[in-house]
């Protein structure tokens, strides 16, 4: 069946219904609804419910309500569907040799309140001047844009859009195309995008960029191209074929009063290759569109760029996108994401970062998933980059690395001379797995900067995450273990535990744990996709919050262990208790001080920093300390868990003695 007959049935049906008298749910209006009170909506009158719902019509020469909440003991507007178009007879105008219904005037049927022409308004604008209307929709145009750009006028014409798009698509000219984006253009005027919060359907800015490229991907090229410019909407397309070079769409739009803002697509010469067979390639920009899409949007982040639409053939797989930022702050991040149309949010899984300075972000983003109608930026308050930071990190996790190299040395050296007892062979063996744990750790840290810089496979940048993710947890664990070693030296005293019984608690405790929860974290997020963040070889935290499994045990820990500290400290204290000389006193003072300094950096209590940098992630005295205390954990682990251990130098003392007589007998 012809789709027109069918959408005739249906305005048919639906004229019907909206006939038929229908009431509003009892309990969502309230006395403001009577012309008497229409002030008890707009803080003349105090409300008394936090929650409750306020509707109020419009003045009389709109049709539609708006809707208040109760805030505070105040109405607060919550959405206007107040509209002065009638956007029933215009699409009838542009509409109707091409959809034959018989009869009088039918209502338009696209939701909000669209249908309030009278009878026979639509009919006097029929006549001979009907076909070259048709033809590029042009006589809708001045009484568009005349119309005050309101919340509710804007819903009316993003409706009006969308049946545009749906039902009068076919061989889309220049004309029409033009007088479309005309249309869009009068609603996304920077000056009245504010608006836009309160349009009763928060989908709306979806529902538009949807219609949009249904109805810019029928368009027709003159000559192989076309380019069709207004302030707030940009559309270009080419002809394109495997013997291209490399194509590009470049935008410079209009913002705001304070200048323009650019953008560019390319398409990669490899890309082109693909193509079986000539096709075109259309892209559409928007650079105050992402304002109305932030809105609907639960994360903090907000679009910090034009949004770019890409419509190409289903053979290209890849494409560069680079945006200009509209905040160049150099504490500000970014985010290559693409906007999932259908489930209206912006994704970080479409895209990733290429080249991101203070200016501009270059992103690669993947065409070939067919959910992303339309890609941006999104910026949010970042770590601060600073070329102090970096010399900490590299000079730190260097530093640490050769001091765990020594410290593992070290102990293979002296593990005869230092393990003759019980609760000795306890301490260094959980030493040795703490040291072996951060130095695996180390070196795949460095390893995920270069896959991810090298922009190696995905396979490979998943298994290193998992790795990492694997050893920072038994980094934590053994921690974990050593913290309860303490506990047991010093409150079970008489409980004695074999060494059997000891191994096979604290292995299960300091690699079992770790990798039950590394294997769920990655089976649970790996198939949606998320299990990696955008851009780094690292757990997610936007999307699955997969991240979660990390920070959660290492925080639990951090916990217990720092009350493993202060159960040293009151015993220590204890120690010193009546003895009443001042000596005495400041020796205890120094002793705790000491224990203190010795069990931070062996218990990971030094990661407890990491919580200042999540309160205030702006600081970068924050940033600067938590880098010291972390950058440096491995060099800690050999001052204060080995060279500093009473027993370990003089083992290493004995041993140096006992290299220099046997070198002597030698030489002798």
């Amino acid at each position: 069946m012809d789709v027109r007959v069918v959408y005739c049935l249906f305005l048919w049906a639906a004229h019907f219904f909206l006939a038929v008298p229908h009431t509003t749910p009892r309990g969502l209006r309230n006395k403001s609804e009577t012309g008497d009170e229409q002030g008890a909506c707009i803080n003349l009158i105090p409300c008394q419910d936090n929650g409750a719902i306020c509707i109020q019509p419009c003045s009389p020469s709109f049709h539609g309500e708006r809707s208040f909440v109760c805030e505070d003991r105040k109405w607060q507007m919550l959405s206007d569907a107040c509209a002065s178009l009638d956007v029933q007879s215009l699409f009838q105008r542009i509409s109707q040799s091409e959809l034959p219904c018989s009869g009088e005037h039918l209502p338009f049927v696209g939701g909000g309140k669209l249908g309030h022409g009278k009878p026979g308004d639509g009919a006097k604008h029929f006549g001979a001047g009907n076909h070259s209307c048709q033809a590029d929709f042009s006589c809708i145009i001045p009484d568009i844009l005349s119309s005050p750009a309101i919340p509710g006028n804007i819903a009316d014409i993003v409706e009006l859009l969308k049946k545009i798009s749906l039902l009068l698509s076919e061989n889309v000219t220049r004309g029409k195309m033009q007088s479309y984006s005309r249309i869009a253009n009068h609603i996304l005027n920077s000056s009245i995008i504010s608006n836009w919060a309160f349009v009763k359907n928060k989908n709306a800015g979806s529902i538009l960029l949807d219609s949009v490229n249904l109805f810019a991907g029928k368009l027709l090229l003159r000559n192989g191209s076309e380019s069709i410019q207004e302030p707030f909407i940009a559309t270009k397309g080419y002809s394109i074929h495997r013997n291209t070079s490399r194509k590009s769409f470049d935008f410079s739009m209009e913002f705001n009063s304070t200048g323009n803002i650019t953008g560019q697509v390319v398409i990669p010469e490899e890309e082109l290759l693909r193509l079986p067979r000539a096709s075109k390639a259309i892209s559409v920009a928007f650079p105050t569109l992402g304002a109305v899409l932030a809105t609907t949007q639960p994360d903090p982040a907000f679009v910090n760029g034009m949004v770019l639409s890409v419509l190409l053939p289903e053979e290209l797989q890849n494409i560069l996108l680079t945006f200009e930022k509209l905040n160049k702050l150099e504490q500000v991040g970014a985010r290559c994401v693409g906007w999932h149309s259908a489930e209206r949010r912006w994704d970080p899984r479409a895209c990733e970062v290429r080249a991101h300075n203070v200016t501009a972000v270059v992103c690669v983003c993947a065409h070939r998933r067919r959910a992303y109608s339309a890609f941006s930026i999104l910026m949010a308050p970042a770590a601060p980059r600073s070329s102090l930071l970096d010399a900490i990190t590299r000079v730190g996790l260097g530093l640490s690395i050769l001091s765990l190299v020594l410290c593992l040395l070290i102990e293979a050296v002296v593990w005869h001379h230092v393990t003759k007892t019980e609760i000795t062979y306890m301490r260094h063996f959980c030493l040795v797995n703490i040291a072996a744990s951060l130095l695996v750790a180390d070196i795949l840290f460095i390893l995920a900067a270069i896959v991810h810089n090298a922009a190696l496979n995905y396979q490979l940048c998943v298994a290193v995450t998992f790795f990492l993710h694997f050893f920072y947890l038994a980094l934590f664990f053994w921690m974990f273990t050593l913290g309860l070693l303490i506990l047991y030296g010093l409150l079970l005293i008489f409980f004695k535990i074999t060494r059997s019984v000891f191994l096979a608690a604290a292995f299960s405790i300091g690699y079992g744990c770790p990798l039950v929860i590394s294997i769920l974290t990655v089976a649970i997020t790996e198939p949606k996709n998320g299990y990696l963040r955008s851009g780094a070889c690292w757990l997610n935290w936007y999307e699955t919050k997969a991240l979660l499994a990390f920070v959660i045990p290492a925080l639990s820990i951090i916990v217990v262990n720092l009350i493993v500290v202060i159960v040293v400290v009151v015993k220590t204290g204890r120690s010193s208790i009546g003895e009443g000389c001042k000596s005495q006193d400041l020796s205890s003072v120094i002793r705790i001080s000491k224990n203190v300094a010795l069990l931070t950096p062996l218990l990971g209590l030094t990661w407890g920093f990491g919580l200042a940098t999540i309160i205030d992630s702006r600081s970068l005295a924050f940033h600067v300390v938590f880098a010291l205390l972390n950058a440096f954990q491995g060099f800690f682990i050999l001052l204060f868990g080995t060279l500093l251990d009473r027993k370990t130098r003089e083992a290493l003392r004995m041993n140096c003695l006992s290299s220099r007589r046997k070198w002597g007998l030698e030489k002798s």
